[in-house]
């Protein structure tokens, strides 16, 4: 049992004199790990969200983030927008203030008539 400790111990001892760069170009390459998988991509989800934001305007059909489709009946520089849940005779409806940051998608026109 005592040769096994022995054996084990001076096994250990004898890997700490690696390289002592070992650990740096380990950290280095996590870190190019997280930037290509991680941040950049969200990184360019962010920009296309932020496009696709910009381009909201009067009369889109949008998808909110709580699943409600509705039309663009006007915004504010508030970074609000108005839309119309369910339109009844085009002037009627379901009138909601939600956030700007709530859209999802804006979708093709006549989404809310095919359904």
């Amino acid at each position: 049992m005592n040769i096994f400790i022995k054996t084990a111990w001076a096994n250990a001892n004898s890997n700490s004199q690696s390289n002592p760069y070992s650990l740096a170009i380990m950290v280095a390459i996590f870190a190019g790990i997280f930037y290509f998988m991680i941040f950049r991509p969200q990184q360019k989800r962010n920009k296309i969200h932020k496009e696709l934001l910009s381009s909201i305007s009067k009369g889109d059909e949008i998808l909110t983030n709580g699943g409600l489709i509705g039309r663009v009946v006007r915004t504010t520089e508030t970074g609000y927008i108005f839309i119309i849940l369910n339109e009844k005779n085009d002037t009627s409806g379901n009138e909601i203030l939600i956030k700007r940051d709530c859209v999802t998608a804006i979708l093709p026109k006549g989404t809310m008539k095919a359904l």
